[in-house]
């Protein structure tokens, strides 16, 4: 029929005299209304239809799409959550490899790159290791050794951090660090001095758990001079460190508990840093060097580690 401004709509016949919903009627009229942003969207009625709806008499295809779009909104909230799974087991990777290699050598391996070896003509590496260790290792359990090693090697790498150097590895009670590589620097030597200084002072107050009288004793000994430096292996990657310059470091051997021994080169470029106390321990037999001047590093400014 015709309304009386000549629009034509169909007559509707009251809810009690058909089986159609009360919601039924009005979304049909909110269909033909006059101004179009008053009419839903397709979406929305394709959510009202399905919600009045009744599921006994739906068809097979409508069934289908419905457990069809219920399947693709499930899975997408799958993928959403794998992929923030993802995300987070990646940092977590990158995070463990950057503490195992110096992060551009873990960049490149990652990208399937060969890391080739490089030479640094200066660098000061840095050595040290603990005294009468076997002797505590026979007085504990394994893993009272374990614990001690992880609680002291746990305290120096938060110290080491704020010093530019880099941890190269520790080897059971041997802790190696260096400064001028992989990062140049012209004060390494001042670096890796710093940082012995540091790592020193730590030691003198650090408690052992299980014997806590007890005071650890290091043997300290530094080096600088030219340095290879390269990635070797495969399976399980390192980071090394090759050259004369390593050898000669390993002069801690021959220095005495709680002491810095450093050789020539160290202290002809400390020499120039007047705040440094230094001290002439004269001619050592060093292995596989023969004799070498060497000296002690005692301390800074007004600290000292006498």
């Amino acid at each position: 029929m015709f309304s009386t401004d000549g629009i034509f709509r169909p007559s509707m016949l009251s809810p009690k005299s058909t089986s159609v919903s009360p919601a039924m009627m009005e979304l049909i009229q909110q269909c033909w209304d006059e101004n179009p942003a008053s009419r839903p969207t397709f979406e929305n009625i394709s959510k009202m239809l399905l919600k009045s709806s009744n599921k006994t008499n739906t068809n097979i295809v409508d069934n289908m799409l419905e457990k069809l779009e219920k399947y693709a909104n499930d899975l997408e909230k799958i993928v959403e959550q794998r992929t923030k799974e993802l995300v987070n087991e990646k940092r977590k990777t990158d995070t463990l490899l950057h503490s195992m290699l110096p992060p551009f050598v873990a960049e490149e391996l990652k990208a399937g790159h060969k890391v080739e070896p490089m030479m640094y003509q200066k660098s000061t590496v840095y050595f040290f290791d603990i005294v009468r260790l076997t002797k505590l290792s026979s007085q504990s359990t394994p893993m009272q050794i374990v614990n001690i090693l992880n609680d002291l090697y746990g305290t120096f790498d938060d110290t080491i951090s704020k010093h530019n150097v880099y941890k190269v590895e520790t080897i059971g009670d041997a802790y190696m660090v260096v400064s001028g590589l992989p990062q140049v620097t012209e004060r390494h030597v001042v670096e890796i001095c710093n940082m012995a200084l540091d790592l020193l002072g730590i030691v003198k107050t650090f408690k052992i758990r299980h014997r806590p009288e007890m005071t650890l004793m290091l043997r300290i000994g530094i080096h600088s001079g030219p340095c290879a430096a390269g990635v070797v292996g495969h399976t399980m990657p390192r980071y090394c460190l090759f050259g004369d310059t390593v050898n000669t470091s390993r002069m801690e051997s021959t220095g005495e508990a709680l002491k810095i021994h450093m050789s020539s080169s160290v202290m002809e470029q400390l020499s120039v840093h007047p705040e440094y106390h230094i001290e002439l321990r004269g001619d050592i037999e060093l292995k596989g060097k023969g004799t070498m001047t060497t000296y002690w590093l005692l301390g800074k400014c007004k600290f000292t580690t006498q």
